[in-house]
């Protein structure tokens, strides 16, 4: 079982997926990945897109260190609804904020969404996903990104490096075991 790790709603546990259709982010990564986030600055007050939801702990936990709004995708049934599960607990501890679960793909919801551009992003794709996919889905997200923002993959080690798109970046990589984190920006 996950947990919110610090904010207004630290301590707070997260349901769980059920199955082995999710790879929840360890709270060690979360910890490491939002100590590196807030000395970038980029959590206070973000809008925030969590791109396979999974349980939506990243989201939550952003979401609880001050981001002020997030919107989660997922199409796996189970994990839409323990997305929406845990939202609506963080989101009753953290009244200020807001959020919206979406079961859709990056496709259709970037589509479709005509809002104010991201801040902050997660993309923690099943690991057998290709880097062409993902490259896909990060061109598809570009148009959709804030001055500034950040992007944030989550990839198997043993993964070939992710190759962004153009008008994106990597700027940092760490590793963490079986886990590899990668920041990435809009270019200059």
């Amino acid at each position: 079982m996950s947990r919110i790790v610090a904010g207004v709603a630290g301590g707070l546990r997260l349901a769980g997926v059920a199955g082995d259709n999710t790879r929840p982010t360890t709270d060690r990564v979360k910890e490491a990945l939002f100590s590196r986030l807030e000395s970038y600055g980029v959590v206070e007050g973000a809008r925030v897109l969590d791109v396979f939801g999974g349980s939506g702990a990243l989201a939550c936990e952003a979401l609880s260190r001050g981001a002020a709004y997030a919107d989660v995708l997922d199409v796996y049934p189970k994990a839409v609804a323990t997305c929406e599960k845990n939202l609506a607990a963080v989101l009753k501890a953290v009244p200020d904020a807001g959020g919206r679960v979406h079961k859709m793909t990056a496709r259709s919801f970037v589509a479709h969404y005509f809002s104010e551009p991201f801040d902050l992003v997660f993309c923690d794709p099943p690991y057998a996903m290709t880097n062409e996919e993902l490259s896909e889905i990060l061109e598809l997200l570009t148009p959709h990104l804030a001055v500034g923002a950040v992007v944030v993959l989550e990839r198997s080690t043993r993964s070939d490096d992710p190759l962004p798109p153009s008008g994106l970046e990597v700027f940092a990589s760490k590793k963490y075991g079986e886990t590899t984190l990668w920041y990435v920006e809009p270019a200059a």
